[in-house]
């Protein structure tokens, strides 16, 4: 078993990696009251083409197909996973992103029967015409539930135009079309390709016996006799550095506009501590600049352009990144205007040392606040491990950042050439 002590934070991780591939890591800790598991898999919505295992040639499978089977891989023969975690004492859920899905479960008491729940649940694919016939249903409901949801639409709208071929611009849950033509035999497929165990993860925090954690994990995959698999081969198309389209600019049901700024990230294919560092200078960047204590934010506020929903936050992968500067206003034009040459002033005369320094211990001190929660510690681990980001790379990260380069990153990554606008306006109200 693999040992990880950071010192300053007085954690440690034990990591096995059991003969199927599977890679379990557990962090102890004496007298936390909650216990959290967490399986991830190195799947989402992004992963539409694909060459499957065995396979020579590609294939491609509807959009959404990833969030689909979360929903699915909850329900069995014998019934639904939600009610048994519920009867455990067990808060359960699951989220799909563009690059993973996961599953996990909080608990105070029954740790070592919500663990057999999980695995067994993740394990256990059971697909009929019938569940996937009433599930496009729901999932389609869901679907256009969203498509008058203003936020959602005002994001929706952002990637669309930004990106002009990255499968990251058609939304997480697919289409109502790509939806109705997902069958059984899609399911299984994806099931096979990405549900192997070399392709995911497991990860527990709480007052847990490591070494009993990974013996319960082993003997509940092992026994199933997975058969070694090789990466897969996962095919994107080619995105061009430039954006699709500038603005995007929509009429709904809303009392006051929305806007949204975003910056196409150029800067891809990087992973480990060249995306890390990418990712915490964009934060340190975003709040120097932006930030609740920052001049500009405070002229906005003082106009009348923006109020506390404003915010702005940054999303780096691999293969594709982009920051969004968003919140409700009054004018979103003149809010547009004002943004960009506030950041164009920031560009030219650069970062202030004081305020870099301030944005850096924020970040810094959130990132510590996190370390106090089963929760935020999972989530932080799984989000960076198949991006071979660890949690104590974290730290040593933050120190090592400089003024001159949150500087290098705001002149590169803020480049106006490479912003769009999306705009959701009032019904009627469009200037």
């Amino acid at each position: 078993m693999e040992v990880q002590h950071d010192e300053r934070l007085r954690e440690t991780i034990y990591w096995e990696t059991l003969p199927s591939g599977l890679k379990v890591g557990v962090l102890p800790r004496k007298g936390w009251r909650e216990a959290t598991a967490r399986v991830a898999v190195n799947y989402g919505s992004n992963d539409s083409v694909f060459v499957p295992p065995g396979a020579s040639q590609p294939v491609e499978v509807p959009a959404g197909i990833a969030h689909f089977l979360e929903h699915k891989l909850f329900e069995s023969e014998e019934g639904n996973a939600f009610d048994r975690f519920s009867a455990l004492g067990a808060d359960a859920n699951a989220y799909t992103s563009w690059q993973q899905t996961v599953y996990y479960f909080t608990t105070t008491r029954n740790f070592r029967e919500c663990l057999d729940v999980l695995l067994e649940m993740v394990q256990t694919p059971y697909f009929t015409d019938e569940t996937v016939a009433k599930e496009q249903g729901i999932i389609g409901q869901e679907i256009r539930m969203y498509l008058d949801h203003p936020e959602w639409r005002s994001r929706q709208n952002l990637l669309e135009a930004m990106f002009q071929r990255h499968p990251v611009r058609i939304d997480i849950a697919g289409t109502e079309e790509s939806i109705r033509r997902i069958t059984k035999d899609d399911l299984y497929l994806c099931y096979r390709t990405f549900y192997h165990p070399a392709n995911m993860m497991v990860f527990v925090a709480g007052d847990v016996d490591p070494e009993a954690v990974v013996a319960q994990v082993a003997e509940k995959v092992e026994s199933r006799g997975y058969q070694p698999q090789p990466p897969i081969q996962r095919i994107y198309p080619e995105e061009p550095p430039e954006v699709g389209e500038r603005r995007r600019e929509e009429e709904l049901a809303v009392s006051q506009p929305i806007f949204r700024l975003g910056f196409k990230e150029r800067q891809v294919g990087e992973r480990g501590r060249p995306l890390l560092v990418r990712e915490l200078l964009t934060g340190i960047v975003l709040d120097a600049v932006l930030g609740r204590a920052s001049p500009l934010y405070n002229r906005l506020y003082e106009d009348g352009l923006i109020d506390s929903r404003f915010g702005s936050d940054y999303t780096g992968e691999e293969t594709w990144g982009l920051t969004t500067i968003a919140g409700p206003t009054r004018d979103p034009v003149e809010l547009e205007k004002r943004l960009l040459e506030g950041i164009a002033e920031a560009r030219e005369r650069g970062i202030d040392p004081a305020d870099f320094e301030r944005a850096k211990k924020k970040a810094l001190g959130r990132f510590l606040f996190f370390m106090n929660s089963t929760e935020s510690i999972a989530y932080v681990v799984t989000d960076g491990f198949f991006k071979d980001i660890g949690l104590f790379d974290i730290l040593p990260t933050f120190e090592s950042l400089t003024l001159e380069e949150a500087n290098e990153r705001l002149r590169e990554h803020f480049d106006p050439r490479y912003a769009v606008t999306s705009i959701i306006w009032p019904r009627g109200g469009r200037k």
